[in-house]
């Protein structure tokens, strides 16, 4: 197994140690136009390994040649948020870079398996599957994971239990408009409203909405990068080891859900081949509807796309 992570800022590397210390491939190559960066990040990991115990060789590099014959990429590269920027902001950078980043790795991996990371996730996951020509179970967005990590994590801290406890689902954009399943919501198998009142719950969602420019306005000068590299390779893991697991992850539509041609943030099950099967759950018709609004504002901003 071969895995490449393309950008080496802080998503990036991080997702690449996340890699290396759980041992899911016997290569990794991180890819960075900077030169010298990946390389001596590339390096810095492997030292590691005789630490950790694994034997995954780490490499760093400025060309595409070293990512040949790679099993999964995950593309983080592109320009990180800045306070008071919202993911639609950065669209038009983002969306060149992606596309170039894609034509590169696809021409050296073609039976690849892409994992979109950059922002505006929903548009830069569309972006490469254009670009590649992959069917859609080769490419796939990282956003629901992250976002439903999140809002299980607020849970968390309002009630004092523990995280492990808690199922959620959140679909929709990787914005303002995405929609966590309040209904589905349970912990340890008890649904969410028993344990609080629906303020507490609003107010849950809307921190889970702001989860990203939170940390961006502490941060101030970054975004996040531990818990969207978690995320990101949560998703590796369940390809590299056939998992099946049903997580919320950007995919493309056809008919799912009423939508088409466009990716949202849905269940799916991901194994070996990616996406194996999109996962349609009931939806009452509020649901239903913040779902679709949320897929119209994805579909506005990939109209505005110059690919």
């Amino acid at each position: 197994m071969k895995i490449t992570v393309v950008g080496a800022g802080n998503v990036g590397a991080t997702a690449a140690q996340r890699i290396v210390d759980k041992e899911l491939a016997n290569e990794v190559v991180l890819v960075d136009i900077i030169e010298g960066l990946p390389q001596g990040k590339g390096l810095d990991m492997y030292e590691s390994t005789p630490i950790e115990g694994t034997d995954t060789l780490v490499r760093g590099s400025n060309s595409y040649d070293d990512t040949a014959g790679s099993n999964i990429v995950v593309i983080t590269a592109g320009i990180a948020r800045k306070p008071g920027m919202t993911r639609e902001q950065l669209q038009d950078t983002n969306a060149g870079i992606v596309k170039g980043v894609t034509e590169a790795v696809v021409a050296k991996s073609p039976q690849a398996i892409l994992i979109i990371v950059s922002n505006p996730l929903d548009v830069m996951t569309y972006v490469a599957f254009k670009v590649s020509g992959f069917e859609r179970h080769r490419v796939i967005g990282m956003a629901g994971i992250l976002d439903t990590a999140r809002y299980r994590t607020f849970i968390a801290m309002e009630l004092g239990v523990s995280v492990r406890d808690i199922q959620a689902l959140v679909l929709g954009g990787h914005g303002d408009s995405m929609v966590p399943l309040v209904r589905y919501t349970t912990i340890a198998g008890v649904p969410l409203a028993e344990f609080m009142d629906r303020p507490t719950i609003d107010k849950i969602v809307k921190r889970t909405r702001d989860g990203g420019i939170e940390i961006v306005n502490y941060l101030k000068t970054g975004s996040a990068y531990y818990a969207p590299s978690a995320a990101a390779v949560e998703m590796v893991e369940a390809v590299v080891k056939d998992k099946k697991r049903i997580l919320p992850c950007a995919a493309y539509l056809q008919g799912e859900y009423g939508l088409r041609d466009t990716y949202i943030g849905v269940p799916v099950k991901l194994g070996r081949k990616g996406i194996e099967q999109i996962i349609e759950v009931p939806l009452t018709p509020e649901e239903k509807t913040a779902l679709t609004k949320s897929a119209d504002e994805v579909k506005s901003n990939i109209s505005k796309l110059k690919l």
